[in-house]
């Protein structure tokens, strides 16, 4: 019995190493390697690979405010990965292509499925006479080309795909392994080759359709859509998106060909057919959530302004309550601001726009679009201070200062800051003159109620922070149960109370009378009544009234100062903004201040054209008097008095600019560059054309880089740059800071 079991166990040994042999041409052998490399190595490769993918589709985030790339992922033009020469086993496919170095690097899902791969083929592969007798090969050599695919080696994934097509020709996944050829061909920018091949695979001819499995039809298509993309063939782009969507096999690719494709008819302006498409994705049970919810929100976008703006508010508050959408609220709160805008509703959308700025988790592109909006809206209203705030936050929040719409914010921003300076002057030299023209009596009066009004606002503001901090302590547990609930036992109110304490009042013993002044002797009295001293000037009468001016020369400089800035702000009103009623109320109360007689003359020019424009009759005469009878000699009495000879507007200021812009070049010449920058900000609030004004920019900008370091010349250059792009000058000084920044 004994001798019978061991020859039992040597005739099984025998057999497997008999069958382990990739030499000889037997049954035994074949399905033994076919079913190791099926079910142990190609298995394995399969679900790493697997997850890698998954890891891809969960990790890739996308830009919804752009069309999205049909295959969500990114490969870096700079870092294909070219084949390397070894003559080591598994030569090709990788196997001693990695030096000892790398040993212990971590590998990423795909390396690790390429090495089954590799594994397979080096093991398990059994070439007998040209024959490859082991079924499972072309399974393994495709696995090897899509994990290279993914690592970015397309020229070796090309080979591995081609020795699958020449040595495996009626295999079951030719058709798969041809169409991920194609797609490697794509990146490669070979997609010429990879449409005239998936056409061959696809189509008999344009309109009947290989007999093929629909799965293969699903990914032919889309990898069409993809080297169509790559040609900007937009309507084959849609046509082969629109086939690749007939089947839901797929449900991840599907759905995101869904999406593309009504993205791209919202592009076209086909709104209607992108909401066909989009309601179609939200339909979709299987589809991934995050393309359901982005479907809804872009249905929303491509509404028009009629009643069914309410029912799309109504279905978007209900999905901004669904917990599960929570992380969409900033884009889901965006999308119902901008149809209450459009339905005219600005304070709701000022409401939801807000809302998606508070957002937990929000993205910065999407509050970048919630910034613009917002600065849109206050700029529609003439607030353009808090215009300017919301285009700076774009500015902050934004990583892409290439792109148009950021430059043109940016450009905007600039605008609004010039604007927001000069209301600034005028604002508080206004102040300044008011308070000066007041008797002594007055002042005093006024500012002893300012200082009350600041006492009571620092009081009650202190206060708050001490509840607050408080009531945090309270929340966060302490050692005992009657920790928290006096104002003694919290630690963190006592320290803050000590600190403020010290602040007001120094260091101060603990005795009678201790308010007294000179009671602030401990440690250092000097130092802490200094203290004392520097931090209670706000509360100081004297400092205020210390501080107003007397001197008649400092009051008339204030009230040139305020004049000069009111003109700028016309002109800034009328040329950039074409805001013709904040213009005229600029000009027309400059005018009433009576301003040095220079801006007397583009004073009354500048409201004879505004009043032209708005159809005054009685102020046109007003103006044009004004210019007639005391600049009879100007080119400007000459338009007024001969209309019908058409002089060229431009001409005449560029007879006078030109004189004086060869006045300040002269200076430039002479390296008298600061006396260039003073002559040119008091020229440029005169010149009326802003086409003009390039040309002192840049020079301005020429001087500043003269005697000032390379950051200051670089900004003035970016200035010019992105203020008047368009124009010759736009472009030197752009050219300039670009070899600035090499």
């Amino acid at each position: 019995m004994k001798n019978t079991q061991k020859i039992v166990v040597i005739f099984i040994l025998f057999v497997a190493i008999y069958s382990c042999s990739t030499k000889k041409d037997t049954v035994i052998n074949r399905n033994y390697h076919a079913l190791t490399t099926k079910y142990n190595v190609l298995f394995n490769g399969e679900k790493t690979f697997k997850e890698g993918i998954d890891a891809i589709n969960e990790g890739y985030k996308d830009d919804y405010f752009e069309i999205l790339p049909i295959e969500p992922v990114e490969f870096e033009e700079d870092k294909i990965v070219m084949p390397k020469f070894n003559n080591g086993p598994g030569a090709g496919f990788g196997g001693n292509n990695k030096n000892n170095n790398n040993a212990n690097k971590a590998l990423t899902p795909f390396e690790k499925s390429e090495e089954k791969a590799v594994k397979a083929i080096q093991l398990h592969k059994m070439n007998i006479d040209g024959i490859e007798r082991n079924s499972q090969m072309d399974e393994a050599y495709l696995l090897l080309g899509k994990n290279r695919y993914y690592s970015q080696r397309f020229i070796p994934a090309i080979e591995a795909f081609n020795y699958v097509i020449l040595n495996y020709p009626n295999a079951s996944l030719i058709s798969e392994t041809k169409i991920w050829r194609a797609k490697t061909n794509v990146r490669l920018d070979n997609e010429e080759f990879a449409i005239e091949s998936l056409k061959l695979l696809l189509q008999v001819n344009d309109t009947v359709e290989k007999n093929l499995p629909a799965e293969i039809k699903e990914k032919g298509h889309t990898a069409l859509a993809m080297a169509y993309t790559k040609t900007d063939s937009l309507q084959k782009v849609k046509k082969h998106l629109h086939l690749a969507t007939r089947t839901l096999n797929d449900e991840y690719q599907v759905a995101r060909n869904l999406f593309i494709l009504g993205q791209l008819y919202a592009f076209e302006d086909k709104k209607d057919s992108a909401n066909v498409v989009f309601r179609r994705l939200a339909n979709f049970k299987k589809a991934p959530y995050k393309y359901k919810i982005h479907a809804r929100i872009e249905i929303a976008k491509n509404s028009k302004k009629d009643s069914t703006i309410v029912s799309l508010i109504a279905d978007m508050n209900k999905l901004i309550k669904d917990r599960d959408n929570r992380p969409f609220l900033d884009e889901l709160n965006y999308q119902v601001g901008f149809l209450h805008e459009k339905n005219d509703s600005l304070k709701q959308a000022i409401s939801y726009y807000n809302s998606s700025l508070r957002a937990k988790n929000g993205g910065d592109k999407q509050k970048t679009y919630t910034y613009e909006k917002l600065g849109n809206i206050y700029f529609k209203q003439d607030a353009y201070q808090k215009a300017s705030s919301y285009y700076d936050s774009v500015l902050q929040v934004t990583n892409d200062t290439l792109d148009i719409r950021i430059r043109r914010i940016k450009r905007k921003h600039k605008n609004l800051a010039s604007l927001i300076k000069f209301e600034d002057i005028v604002t508080e030299n206004d102040s300044i003159i008011k308070i000066a023209s007041l008797s002594k009596e007055e002042q005093t009066q006024f500012f002893e109620n300012y200082i009350e009004k600041i006492k009571k606002a620092d009081e009650d503001a202190a206060q708050l922070r001490l509840n607050q901090m408080a009531f945090g302590n309270l929340n966060n547990g302490l050692n005992s149960a009657d920790q928290g609930k006096w104002y003694f036992y919290n630690n963190q109110s006592l320290s803050f109370g000590k600190t403020e304490f010290q602040k007001i009042w120094g260091a101060r013993k603990l005795e009678d009378n201790w308010r007294w002044a000179e009671k602030a002797t401990i440690g250092g009295a000097a130092k802490d009544s200094a203290q004392v001293s520097k931090i209670n000037l706000k509360y100081d009468l004297n400092t205020y009234l210390s501080a107003i001016p007397t001197e008649q020369v400092v009051i008339d400089s204030l009230v040139t100062s305020r004049n000069q800035a009111l003109y700028e702000l016309g002109l800034i009103y009328k040329e950039q903004f074409k805001n013709q009623n904040l213009a005229k109320q600029r000009l027309e109360r400059v005018a009433s201040l009576n301003p040095n007689k220079e801006l007397i003359l583009p004073i009354n020019w500048h409201l004879y054209q505004i009043y032209n424009n708005l159809g005054d009759v009685q102020n046109i005469e007003k103006h044009k008097n004004v210019i007639l009878t005391k600049y009879p000699e100007t080119k400007f009495a000459q338009i007024i008095l001969n209309p019908e000879i058409q002089f060229e507007e431009e001409q005449i200021e560029e007879t006078e600019v030109e004189k004086t812009y060869k006045e300040i070049y002269y200076l430039y010449k002479e390296d008298k560059f600061q006396e260039v920058i003073t002559k040119i900000d008091e020229v440029l609030p005169t010149i009326p054309k802003a086409d003009l004004k390039p040309k002192f920019e840049l020079l301005k900008a020429f001087a500043i880089g003269k005697f000032q370091d390379k950051e200051a010349y670089k900004t003035a250059l970016e200035y010019v740059a992105v203020s008047y792009g368009n124009t010759e000058e736009g472009k030197k000084a752009k050219a300039i800071v670009i070899q600035l920044t090499k």
